[in-house]
């Protein structure tokens, strides 16, 4: 009997369709569907359903889901208990954590004062919300909830023994990397099933730039441009000025123009601890003279550092009063502004308590003047005409410049030479005929 070969075009949108292996699990009873969701070994495609996009929500969870500010707001007013803020789906996660594994930031500034949440909860697989944003690589939302949320543990560890640090740094989020060392993570922390910490991992994965991220961190432990006795002076900068202002032989000269015109300069990364390096931390210095930075710290005496944890907001809003937290140097705000009944951001209004540090999109804010205060701008009258530059001619050598005679410069001298003569008279007759006048009078 002849055999029959049957050739199935594979479909260039839904694919080559089911296999083998999973009809014979639909047939034995196992529903794909009902399955984790989230996990880590998902293949779904990233899509939302319609009927999840349309309607109100009425639960805080489903507020989460549908990514619907203006009904968690409404939720949160209304009051909410236990139950409900704890609500958790098919995989374990709360609204929290759905929130973070898609990305809705709003939601996440929305959940900041929701009474019983607990930041550290973990789902099924053992993660939680840091763990979850720190391996999704959501670097604003894992600040955030470091930033805002009291009593987050940066060293809970899922069921396979991985922390949060170690989790960013497999999948080589480096900003990821950066704020959780920054915050205190530790970094000598090993896994549960491997023994190794978060720098073998990294090389393990290949993830060399983490690996670099984590040396460079390791070399400048401390964020110093944030101390109030920060220089902002360049440490090599008077060594480099020396040299290049020093007295050169003539065999000098002719080495450094002879290796000038001979040598190719092509495009390089920017050195270590250069001066890229030194621009950045000066710029984002307290006191920067360049740019003015959109945020001040709380403890100007106390700058991050690696193995040293960082309290979050409301923590330090609770052990200090506010006055301790305010830079001594700056202006109040009702000093500032007399009249604190005009439009305004909340952020600008409130001048105490936990209000000063409420995220920016749950405030309304003035685009203008984000704090509020109206610069007082004064202009004054030059005292003179500003002098017009003469324009330099450009040479270039692939162009012939006109040639100017001698007579011809001669000529244009005298007359510069003659017209200032004219107006030095003019001027003089004038002052001799205000005096006159004066005289008479």
């Amino acid at each position: 009997m002849a055999e029959v070969k049957v050739i199935v075009q594979e479909d260039p949108i839904l694919g080559s369709g089911p296999d083998e292996d999973a009809s014979e699990a639909c047939t034995s009873g196992y529903d794909p569907d009902s399955g984790s969701l989230l996990s880590d070994d998902s293949v779904l495609p990233d899509y939302e359903r319609e009927d999840n996009a349309e309607g109100t929500a009425d639960t805080l969870y489903q507020a989460c889901a549908k990514n619907q500010a203006s009904s968690l707001r409404r939720v949160l007013e209304r009051g909410v208990t236990r139950d409900e803020v704890m609500e958790l789906d098919i995989n374990g996660r709360n609204g929290l954590m759905l929130a973070v594994a898609k990305g809705f930031i709003d939601i996440v500034y929305g959940l900041n004062k929701c009474p019983y949440l607990d930041i550290n909860h973990q789902d099924n697989d053992g993660n939680t919300a840091l763990m979850i944003a720190a391996q999704a690589g959501f670097v604003t939302i894992l600040t955030y909830i470091l930033n805002f949320f009291s009593g987050v543990d940066t060293e809970l560890r899922d069921n396979r023994g991985f922390t949060a640090l170690i989790k960013a740094a497999i999948q080589g989020n480096n900003d990821c990397v950066a704020s959780l060392v920054m915050a205190g993570a530790d970094l000598y922390a090993v896994d549960g099933t491997r023994g190794k910490d978060v720098k073998e991992w990294a090389l393990k994965t290949g993830r060399f730039e983490t690996f670099r991220r984590l040396r460079q961190l390791s070399i400048r432990p401390r964020a110093e441009q944030f101390c109030e006795c920060f220089n902002p002076e360049w440490p090599e900068l008077k060594e480099l000025v020396a040299k290049a202002t020093a007295t050169k032989t003539t065999g000098q000269k002719v080495a450094h123009r002879l290796k000038s015109t001979f040598t190719f300069s092509f495009p390089q990364d920017p050195q270590d601890n250069g001066v890229l390096d030194h621009m950045v931390r000066i710029t984002t210095s307290i006191h920067s003279p360049l740019v003015v930075t959109g945020c001040r710290p709380l403890c100007p005496t106390s700058p991050p550092e690696i193995g040293k944890r960082r309290l979050a907001v409301p923590d330090l809003m609770q052990q200090n009063p506010g006055k301790e937290l305010e830079e001594p140097g700056s202006v109040s705000l009702t000093s500032c502004c007399s009249d604190t009944e005009r439009r305004g951001s909340v952020l600008s209004i409130a001048s105490n308590g936990v209000r000063k540090f409420v995220p920016r999109s749950m405030a309304r804010r003035n685009s203008i003047f984000p704090t509020g205060c109206v610069p007082q701008i004064k202009v004054t009258k030059s005292t003179g005409p500003t002098p017009k530059k003469e324009k330099k001619r450009k040479m270039s050598k692939g162009y012939l410049e006109p040639p100017m005679w001698k007579y011809k410069e001669a000529k244009e001298e005298k007359k510069k030479e003659k017209k200032r003569q004219e107006k030095e008279k003019a001027d003089k007759e004038k002052t001799d005929k205000d005096t006159k006048k004066k005289g008479k009078k």
